[in-house]
């Protein structure tokens, strides 16, 4: 008989090589067969065994990888701010003696770094673009589906761009409204910065801190009244009043950051000199750049990509007359003549049944004509380098997880300015109350938009933050704490 030790080196070695024969001639014959038969039934046992093992270990790396993507997110975004917060600023080493008011911003500053969106990367996935392709053919064949039914009931083509142009009628006049609140928007903050920056001897910053804060109030005031007053006294459509609300409450939002940001600096500096305020380049890019966190320098891209930039300005384009389209031939339809029957429960399920799916294709076109194509296009003209204007909101298991992921961009001046602010104020131990004042102000911003462009007041914003938002963010909450 040949050793055990022969035989399993045989056996471990690579199919279809030659095996030398023990060095006493060749084996027996019965020596032979029982070497075959074991060495047979070892590879129809092992073969089995080894692909379920492989697929058990592949289930187990999958379903670690779920759970563990969004814990490894934080952290390292937890990681880089410590790194942001241990550099030491320009012009000295890090100072012990920062004030209070500083001290929220300085232990979890928003982050910028260089990275693209979440759709740019997952195009590079062959797969992925084989779905986005069958979507687009999709929505191609329900174009040309419907274009062929109304060609064979109507003898004719029904092109119609009624809804286009009454949508975005009186365009020139909300952007000659949009100039005065531009430059209030680029003029008044940063001289009212300026005016607190002076020296702090004597009477000089005392009336430069009145002067500042009188600009404040006539540019808050600018900006909410003229608004308001050019859509109700011209009768702006929907789409124009969007461009002004949306305006609107963009310039409030980054006067806010500009000042949240550089304004502790100077009213806690010390000493009589005078601060130097930010830089008036830095504050003229950061008007335009897809963030609403003001910082002096961002990370930026080398150069720009003029290809990538009309791509996305033709897919923005795309998407709202596909809208359009969607809504005149699914929606007016069905709500035209709903105000003239008489209110019935059975007539508010239909309607809410029929405008169930063109809900969800506005839904897609607004992310993807906004949040991706608009944004990620001024970035590029910008070389903006952080893209990360969202997540990924679609695989989203809870509400609070889909309000972080979004609109990213939304998110983290709300989180910084309304949820970080709030909690330092409250000495750190009200959680839930400063968790519900993000949300109310969010659904008190969000309510504000839709009654603007629409014309009327329909709290389901409100609801849908405060009813449903808030409950399931605390039951959230308390899952992670019980974790």
């Amino acid at each position: 008989m040949e050793p055990r030790a022969a035989q399993l080196r045989r056996r471990a070695g690579p199919r279809g090589e030659q095996e030398d024969p023990p060095s006493g001639g060749e084996p027996p014959s019965g020596s032979s067969e029982s070497s075959g038969s074991i060495g047979g039934n070892a590879e129809a046992h092992g073969g089995p065994d080894l692909v379920q093992w492989t697929r058990h270990m592949e289930a187990v790396k999958m379903e670690l990888l779920d759970q563990l993507q969004g814990q490894l997110l934080d952290l390292l975004d937890r990681a880089m701010s410590e790194a942001v917060q241990s550099y030491p600023p320009q012009g000295g080493p890090p100072s012990d003696s920062l004030s209070k008011t500083q001290e929220p911003s300085l232990k979890k500053r928003k982050v910028f770094v260089i990275r693209k969106s979440l759709l740019d990367e997952l195009m590079e996935v062959q797969h992925f673009r084989t779905i986005y392709h069958m979507f687009i053919a999709g929505l191609c064949v329900f174009i040309i589906s419907t274009l062929a039914i109304d060609f064979i009931d109507e003898g004719r083509l029904m092109l119609e761009f009624d809804l286009l142009i009454f949508s975005f009628g009186q365009l020139p006049v909300a952007l000659m409204t949009w100039v005065p609140m531009f430059l209030s928007t680029l003029l008044v903050p940063y001289q009212a910065l300026r005016l607190w920056a002076r020296s702090q001897a004597g009477g000089v910053w005392t009336l430069g801190m009145g002067l500042g804060c009188v600009l404040l109030v006539a540019h808050i005031t600018l900006l909410g009244v003229l608004p308001v007053h050019v859509a109700s006294e011209y009768q702006l459509p929907p789409a124009s009043r969007s461009v002004l609300v949306f305006e609107q409450v963009r310039f409030l939002m980054k006067s806010y950051s500009f000042l949240r940001e550089a304004a502790p600096g100077i009213l806690h500096a010390k000493g009589g000199k005078g601060v130097q305020a930010p830089s008036f380049s830095s504050y003229f890019y950061f008007l335009f750049c897809p963030t609403l966190i003001y910082r002096e320098t961002y990370p930026r891209t080398p150069s720009v990509k003029w290809n990538y930039v009309a791509k996305n300005f033709a897919q923005a384009l795309g998407c709202v007359l596909y809208a359009c389209f969607i809504l005149g031939r699914l929606c007016v339809p069905v709500f035209a003549n709903m105000s003239r029957e008489p209110f019935s429960t059975r007539a508010l399920v239909l309607s809410v049944m029929h405008a169930t799916l063109p809900g969800i294709f506005m839904l897609l076109l607004i992310f993807f004509a906004f949040l991706h194509c608009w944004l990620n296009a001024f970035a590029e003209m910008l070389r903006f380098g952080d893209r990360m204007f969202y997540r990924d909101w679609w695989n989203s298991t809870s509400f609070s997880n889909y309000y972080r992921t979004w609109n990213v961009v939304v998110h983290d001046w709300l989180y910084s300015y309304v949820y970080q602010d709030g909690l330092w104020l409250l000495g750190g131990q009200a959680r839930r109350a400063a968790m519900v004042g993000v949300f109310l102000v969010s659904a008190i911003v969000h309510e504000y938009i839709f009654c603007f462009v629409l014309g009327f007041f329909y709290p389901v914003m409100l609801i849908l933050f405060l009813v449903i938002g808030v409950p399931w963010a605390r039951r959230a909450a308390r899952e992670i704490r019980h974790t």
